[in-house]
C-alpha cells in the first residue's frame, strides 16, 4: 500500500481506537485540555455567530499545543460567496491556516444531499421540491462520503513522515443537480410528479425563520441567492479524484432519495 492510499477497514480501526474529550471552541482551558497529547485536528466548525473567532481560538490552542496538521471542513466557492456569512468566515478560516503554516487539508464540500431530510413531508405531502437552488446547478453531495474522505485525509496527515504542502479537495457529488432535476429525481422514486415551484428566496428566508434565529435564516437566504447565479459546480477532475480516494463510485443523489424515501 502507497503512502497516500488508506484502506476503509484502517479508517473503522482508527475509529474503534479513538476517545471522546469534551472540549468547548472558546473555553482556552478546555481546548488546552482536550489538546493534550494530539497530533492531528479535525476542525468542524458549527454555523454560529462567533464561528469565525471560534476557529481562530482553536487553532491558536493547538499550535501551542504543538498540533501541526489540521484536516478543516470549509465550503466549496468561499472565495466567492463573499458576502454569505458563513462562507466568508470559512475563507477568513482557510486564510489563517494558511498564513499559520499548518500542514493542512482543506475540504470544501458542496451543498449537502443529507439537508433534503427535511423537506421529505414538504416533498411528500405538497408534491413540490422546496429548496431554491435555481437552474446553475449544485454538485450534490453524501455527507458519508465527506466524513470517509475527512478519515481519509486525517489518516494520512498523520502517518506521513514528512511535512505534506496545503491542499484544497472540492467535496462534490457525481452529478450537478438543479431544482428541476431534483424534483425530477424525486418524481422517478415517489412514481409521481413532483414540481420545482421556482426561486423563492424571499418565501425560503420565511419558513426557516419558523425553527432557526432569524440571523441564520438571513444567511441561508443569502447562500440561496448565491445557489442562482453561482451555483455549486465542480471543477475538473473533481469527481474523479474523490472516486480514486474512496476508491469506488461516490454516493448519488437518486439513491439517496430512495433511502430516505423508503425510512418511516
Amino acid at each position: 500500500m502507497s503512502g497516500d492510499e488508506v484502506e476503509i477497514g484502517e479508517c473503522e480501526q482508527v475509529h474503534r481506537s479513538t476517545s471522546v474529550v469534551q472540549g468547548d471552541l472558546l473555553d482556552v482551558d478546555a481546548l488546552r485540555g482536550a489538546f493534550s497529547g494530539v497530533s492531528t485536528l479535525f476542525l468542524l466548525n458549527a454555523v454560529v455567530p462567533d464561528e469565525f473567532t471560534q476557529a481562530l481560538i482553536a487553532l491558536n490552542v493547538a499550535r501551542e499545543a504543538g498540533v501541526e496538521r489540521v484536516v478543516y471542513l470549509s465550503v466549496i466557492h468561499s472565495d466567492r460567496y463573499v458576502n454569505v456569512p458563513h462562507f466568508a468566515g470559512k475563507f477568513g478560516v482557510e486564510r489563517m491556516i494558511e498564513q499559520m503554516g499548518f500542514n493542512a487539508t482543506i475540504l470544501r464540500p458542496a451543498y449537502f444531499m443529507n439537508n433534503d431530510v427535511t423537506i421529505k413531508d414538504v416533498v411528500t405531502g405538497y408534491g413540490i421540491y422546496p429548496m431554491p437552488i435555481g437552474s446553475k446547478g449544485l454538485a450534490m453531495i453524501d455527507a458519508r462520503d465527506i466524513g470517509e474522505i475527512a478519515a481519509i485525509e486525517l489518516i494520512r496527515r498523520e502517518r506521513a513522515a514528512a511535512s505534506l504542502p496545503l491542499d484544497r479537495i472540492n467535496l462534490v457529488g457525481p452529478e450537478t443537480l438543479t431544482g428541476a432535476k431534483a424534483a425530477a429525481v424525486w418524481s422517478e422514486v415517489l412514481g409521481r410528479t413532483i414540481a420545482y415551484p421556482g426561486d423563492d428566496t424571499a418565501g425560503f428566508e420565511k419558513n426557516l425563520r419558523q425553527f432557526m434565529p432569524s440571523w441564520m435564516a438571513f444567511d441561508m437566504r443569502l447562500m440561496s441567492e448565491r445557489f442562482l447565479t453561482e451555483g455549486m459546480v465542480p471543477e475538473a477532475g473533481d469527481v474523479e479524484r474523490l472516486t480514486a480516494l474512496l476508491r469506488r463510485p461516490l454516493r448519488s443523489y437518486r439513491d439517496f432519495v430512495s433511502e430516505i424515501a423508503a425510512s418511516a
